[in-house]
């Protein structure tokens, strides 16, 4: 019958989805617990160049708030 795909389409599922999620645990421990930020227009990679230098450690993503610029 047609509950027999069942099984195989969720083992296929299951491998489709380990590697992104995988892809996210690792970004996300070596950026120290931020997001990974991706800059698809010039106007975004600006703003990380920007973010690096105000955090001090050459980091973007290393955050400072605004109070604590010098």
């Amino acid at each position: 019958m047609w509950f027999e795909i069942l099984p195989g389409l969720a083992a296929m599922g299951v491998c489709l989805f380990i590697p992104g999620a995988a892809t996210a645990y690792i970004q996300r421990f070596t950026n120290r617990g931020k997001e990974k930020r991706v800059a698809h227009f010039g106007y975004h990679w600006n703003l990380m160049e920007r973010d690096k230098c105000i955090s001090g450690v050459d980091h973007y993503y290393v955050s400072k708030g605004l109070e604590n610029i010098d």
